[in-house]
């Protein structure tokens, strides 16, 4: 067997064992533990559509609150207004709500890079966040939209909403989590993601050989919307409630740090962050009143410890042990 199919094997085995834990941990772990992986596992979904800007195109957003509280309010408005209690029906219209906010957004943002699209994505993200605030006869204001627990592919929810969340819910999620990143798998290795990554690398060689920088730039800027909405969709069930602070600055913050805590360069990279993200940011809650500071200086360490991230650190850490 060749280096890159053991590789390969190698790969596939640390997969499915992953996939398997995954699935274990509601009848290993106790339904608090679960709803925090719950959690992890949603803003992961966000990360990785984060990062096919970030580490794919070269563009650093902070504005993704904004898509991932425009799925948020879907679901609550759907909630309220339309009645509707089916999951489906909350990731149908979280996806819909959330490409035609992307493509407009889009169509003004990626012309421009570097700190001009960064300031840009941010200006328009505050947008959303002022008029959620301010329209409270409709999204509630500060007090937010309550949201109560979906059904599921036709199935009510049940009573014990702990147990609901912790075990029906939590494989929900993940199953939606583990097609997200199927399908981010594909595009980023797809010739579409190999242009992106060109764009990223040298944008006047990949305008000299036909690839058109706005066009992709654009369907990029969809495509990690459309991911991040459907993690604010998701994670409004989980909530139970939807607040105009899921379209403040300091949440698209948060996304940011997730991605380069993982590692952007490695395509776990936001997967990991977001879920050791998760874990740091609850425990630091509840341990301190002085949680912002724990949580920053903790941050701080590892970002200065491990520069690449954790995936790129770990990633070293196996090409060295080959080469003793």
């Amino acid at each position: 067997m060749s280096p890159a199919a053991r590789r390969r094997a190698a790969r596939s085995v640390v997969l499915g064992a992953v996939v398997v834990a995954l699935g274990v941990v509601p009848w290993v772990a106790d339904a608090y533990q679960t709803i925090l992986l719950a959690y992890g596992l949603v803003m992961a979904i966000a990360a990785l559509g984060f990062n096919l800007l970030l580490g794919y195109t070269g563009l650093l957003s902070f504005g993704h609150s904004a898509y991932f509280g425009v799925g948020a309010y879907t679901v609550a408005l759907l909630v309220k207004y339309a009645g509707l209690t089916s999951m489906e029906a909350f990731l149908v219209g979280a996806v819909v709500a959330s490409v035609l906010v992307t493509a407009v957004f889009g169509i003004v943002c990626v012309r421009y890079t570097r700190i001009f699209f960064a300031i840009l994505t941010l200006a328009l993200s505050q947008v959303l966040w002022s008029l959620a605030f301010k329209l409270y006869w409709v999204t509630g204001g500060t007090d937010g939209l309550r949201v109560p627990t979906p059904s599921l592919l036709g199935t009510a929810p049940g009573r014990d909403k702990i147990e609901f969340l912790a075990h029906r819910y939590y494989y929900y999620v993940l199953a939606v989590f583990l097609l997200g990143t199927a399908l981010m798998w594909v595009i980023v290795n797809s010739p579409f993601g190999k242009a992106l990554q060109a764009v990223r690398d040298n944008e006047t060689r990949a305008a000299f050989v036909g690839i058109r920088i706005w066009r992709y730039r654009w369907f990029a800027f969809l495509i990690s919307g459309l991911f991040t909405g459907l993690a604010g969709a998701l994670w409004a069930p989980l909530n139970g409630l939807t607040t105009p602070e899921v379209l403040y600055w300091p949440f698209s913050g948060e996304i940011v740090f997730m991605t380069v805590l993982g590692g952007f360069r490695a395509f776990v990279g936001p997967v990991i962050g977001a879920v050791v993200f998760n874990y740091l940011k609850a425990y630091a809650v509840g341990y301190t009143v002085y949680w912002q500071l724990l949580l920053g200086v903790v941050l701080v360490v590892l970002v200065l410890a491990l520069p690449t991230g954790i995936a790129g650190t770990a990633e070293r850490l196996v090409q060295r042990i080959r080469r003793g």
